[in-house]
């Protein structure tokens, strides 16, 4: 009977958690925010998608930055490679989200990295 319920109600849930899902679109690029956490310096980069650029001894490549197709201004993700410029190593490799950068986060001794938006135009 429990099996029945159970069954019965993840059948009506199902359609309300597939339609809840938001499209995505791909800007042309994102602006992103380094600091630097011995001196407290920040800086704001533009970076079309693609691309690459140095924020204070990093290296940050931006493979795509996404927002919802019906909200532009709205949440921004954004799939970044970080080397670090001293050692060329990959310090970060994933997927940012501008509204909880602590997600997934960079983890660096001395510099910080976030997404703030997508660029539309």
């Amino acid at each position: 009977m429990i099996r029945v319920l159970a069954l019965g109600l993840a059948t009506l849930l199902l359609p309300s958690v597939v339609f809840s899902q938001q499209q995505a679109v791909s800007a042309k690029g994102a602006v992103l925010r380094g600091l630097d956490k011995v001196n407290g310096q920040t800086v704001d980069v533009q970076i079309q998608t693609g691309g690459r650029a140095g924020v204070f001894g990093l290296t940050v490549d931006l493979a795509d930055c996404r927002f919802p197709a019906d909200n532009p201004t709205g949440d921004a993700f954004a799939f970044l490679t970080v080397l670090d410029g001293t050692h060329s190593d990959v310090a970060f490799q994933g997927w940012m989200v501008a509204s909880s950068p602590a997600l997934n986060a960079l983890d660096h001794s001395r510099y910080d990295i976030w997404v703030l938006r997508c660029i539309n135009s």
